[in-house]
């Protein structure tokens, strides 16, 4: 028999926000120590474009963090199809493990 408490709780908005800021903390670290360059994009009136542009020599690509196990919404989906449609490189991130994994040292 199952109890009130037997499912897994609901992770609070600012718990997964702690989380986020951490992954980009690390990806962060993790581009300046491969000697690149990372900018966090600001758009205006245009919903959906990734968190990041990052330039490393001979490479440019699109990074969207994410909180561990969270989706793109369906803005961003669209926005990241048009920008591969256009050439370019866009990556979904939400683990230090993934950044990792893009962004081998």
């Amino acid at each position: 028999m199952r109890g009130p408490y037997d499912e897994a709780p609901e992770v609070p908005e600012w718990a997964i926000r702690i989380r986020e800021a951490e992954i980009e903390q690390h990806f962060t670290r993790r581009i300046y120590g491969l000697g690149g360059e990372t900018r966090k994009v600001a758009w205006r009136s245009l919903r959906g474009a990734p968190d990041r542009l990052v330039l490393l020599p001979g490479r440019v690509v699109w990074v969207e963090l994410k909180a561990p196990g969270r989706r793109p919404r369906k803005s961003q989906e669209r926005e990241h199809a048009l920008l591969r449609w256009a050439g370019q490189t866009v990556l979904v991130i939400d683990s230090e493990e993934a950044v990792d994994a893009a962004f081998p040292a």
